[in-house]
């Protein structure tokens, strides 16, 4: 139950707008990396991807936590602690004097996101009780959500180059105030439901291992594979994800149903968001470097560049949802990311002298077309025929795999990168600027190489696990409906 909401409209404003900031600080930072590695001095590409993986690890590692946390202890709560825990540390950031500081700040703004998400969604679809008006709320949300991506890459390229790259953290300041003093105006409170044991244990051992696993890739491409802290990091992870495991089977209340993967749409599903997420990370987080470090490009021209992966998105996504009743999901989960391979293989390529229309909008607008498809496709196939009381769940492991899958994915390319950037230049001394740039670039080609194996995983997957046939929209549940429509509007991580 929640309190008599004063006025609809303003509180679907606010919580867009604390939605929209979390969209922003996604898009904003990635075209801000090369001026933040070299005001704060990141030494390598295995150091400044914790700035993008710090963040994601913490969101997704306490999403399902934060779910949690606001249907326990209210919704209304939880959202103006994420919102305040978001813009302090937001804060915090700005005024970061070296590495460790931002990529510890920039894991407190992950946790503040996965408190502020799912309860911002939750109050929404408290607020909106009736289906028509519940449904244009979230279209409201979604292009809100959308629209946060798009201006986070040209805000973040004119912020950086024409005031100072501090400020694309700066500005979360006044929203998240503004948003906390109008929503104790305008957002209702909910009740809390009966107290249950918080599965804390179980979100911290999962992001405690996820973070080392980080942590041991960014060693081994440093420092390699056989040294001792990057076998000490692999350990710790193999430990705390064996905890984690067993407390989930354990406790009453697990931050994870594990029988939930028994339902093979949920487990492929699963995996693809992990694995189509792996290859845009990397695109983003290379792409940024190369337009700027190789080619040039100021950061609004950087901004301008990747607009029309947002806007692709945003197309294709909107296609797919109106006439997901006509499409046979399966056959689209195995296309969808042959679209990504290609566009990949594509930026495999690159040469070190790129002309923007002919070496990278075609790769561009072949990956988001295949995400979008994937990303709408997976939570439909997934969902479809899944309990009521499991739709919320489901879409929960969905967005919490975008996430996690994409700083797993960008630590491993990460890897593979360095490695042969290593090895071009050890092969071509003495080093001058031109050859210094072409074994940056044929580092980012082994890792885009990579990233289409990724791609290519998830189409097999969708091959072999998904047992689906083409449903028509009448069989979709209203639970099941809602969780399509909340996973579409979430943020895509680093788009």
């Amino acid at each position: 139950m929640i309190e008599k909401v004063r006025h609809k409209g303003l509180a679907l404003a606010i919580l867009a707008a604390a939605q929209f900031m979390v969209v922003l600080d996604a898009t904003i930072v990635n075209v801000a990396l090369p001026a933040v590695q070299k005001a704060l001095g990141f030494t390598s590409d295995a150091q400044l991807q914790w700035v993008v993986t710090a963040y994601a690890l913490a969101f997704g590692g306490f999403l399902l936590l934060g779910g949690r946390l606001a249907d326990l202890f209210g919704r209304r709560k939880l959202f103006f602690a994420g919102v305040i825990i978001f813009a302090l540390s937001s804060l915090a950031a700005g005024f970061a004097q070296d590495p460790t500081q931002m990529i510890i700040f920039r894991a407190l703004q992950g946790l503040g996101g996965a408190f502020l998400s799912p309860a911002a969604m939750s109050l929404i679809l408290t607020i909106f009780t009736e289906a028509k008006e519940r449904n244009r709320a979230l279209g409201v949300w979604g292009m809100v959500a959308a629209g946060g991506g798009a201006v986070g890459l040209l805000l973040g390229g004119v912020l950086t180059q024409y005031v100072d790259w501090r400020w694309i953290f700066f500005i979360n300041v006044p929203i998240g105030l503004a948003v906390v003093l109008a929503a104790r105006a305008y957002v209702p409170a909910s009740l809390p439901r009966e107290r249950e044991r918080v599965d804390i244990l179980g979100a911290v051992t999962i992001t405690g291992s996820l973070m080392a696993l980080v942590y041991a890739l960014a060693q081994a491409a440093e420092k390699g594979w056989g040294a001792g802290i990057t076998l000490a990091s692999f350990a710790a992870a193999i430990i705390l994800m064996a905890v984690f495991i067993i407390n989930e089977l354990r406790i009453k209340h697990p931050l994870i149903r594990l029988s939930i993967f028994r339902q093979r749409n949920v487990s492929g599903a699963s995996i693809m968001q992990l694995l189509m997420p792996a290859a845009m990370f990397g695109f983003f987080f290379y792409m940024s470097i190369y337009m700027q470090q190789i080619l040039g490009y100021s950061p609004v021209k950087t901004g301008l560049a990747n607009l029309p992966f947002t806007m692709t998105i945003m197309t294709v996504a909107g296609v797919l949802s109106s006439r997901a009743h006509k499409l046979n999901p399966k056959i689209v989960l195995s296309i969808a990311p042959l679209l990504v391979t290609a566009g990949l293989l594509y930026f495999s390529r690159l040469p070190v002298d790129a002309h923007y229309v002919t070496d990278i909008l075609p790769g561009i607008i072949l990956m988001a077309a295949g995400m979008a498809s994937v990303f709408v496709t997976a939570t439909i196939a997934a969902t479809n025929g899944v309990a009521h009381n499991e739709s919320g769940l489901v879409s929960g492991l969905l967005n919490t795999g975008q996430q996690i899958g994409g700083a797993i994915g960008l630590a491993a390319l990460t890897v593979v990168s360095t490695a042969a950037t290593k090895d071009y230049m050890a092969s071509h001394m003495p080093a001058t600027a031109r050859t210094m740039a072409e074994g940056m670039v044929t580092g980012f080609h082994h890792g885009f190489v990579l990233a289409a194996g990724f791609a290519v995983l998830s189409s097999l997957v969708a091959i072999t696990v998904f047992k689906i046939k083409p449903f028509k929209d009448d069989d979709l549940t209203p639970d099941e409906r809602r969780a399509l429509q909340s996973e579409e509007s979430m943020p895509l991580p680093g788009a």
